[in-house]
């Protein structure tokens, strides 16, 4: 690995100083090896297009996106990269229609796990215009 590039937490999630806006993200997206990686362009490419003006950070990580009108530091999407998927957080992903599928110990909560080819960019783009209107996640 090159001395310039981010080391790689296990799961090939890459380690990436905290940072605002869009250069933080794309770093992140960068570092990211192999499949994970288009996987990753392509979440931050439908968040981008259906949220105009959203917020972008990379905190613990992980990217996170926030409503471009929202309170600073509140989030409605995150994810992060595990060895056989990348999981998607919406943080109010209970109030989504249809519910993702991953539960989690925190009610609000819900994961959407991309595994290879199998990212499902209709109901992806739906759930992200959905989380978006919803009050996001203060971190």
């Amino acid at each position: 690995m090159a001395k310039d590039r981010p080391r790689l937490l296990s799961g090939d999630n890459p380690q990436i100083p905290k940072g605002e806006g869009d250069g933080s993200v794309q770093a992140y997206i960068a570092a990211v090896p192999g499949w994970k990686q288009a996987v990753c362009r392509r979440i931050d490419a439908i968040v981008t297009q259906q949220v105009p003006g959203v917020r972008k950070a990379v905190k613990w990580n992980s990217p996170l996106y926030g409503a471009p009108d929202g309170p600073p530091g509140t989030w409605f999407l995150s994810y992060h990269c595990f060895t056989h998927y990348v999981k998607v957080t919406f943080f109010r992903g209970a109030a989504l229609d249809p519910v993702p599928p991953g539960a989690s110990k925190h009610p609000a909560v819900r994961y959407y796990d991309i595994r290879e080819g199998a990212l499902d960019e209709a109901q992806f783009t739906a759930w992200v215009e959905q989380a978006s209107r919803l009050p996001g996640e203060k971190m």
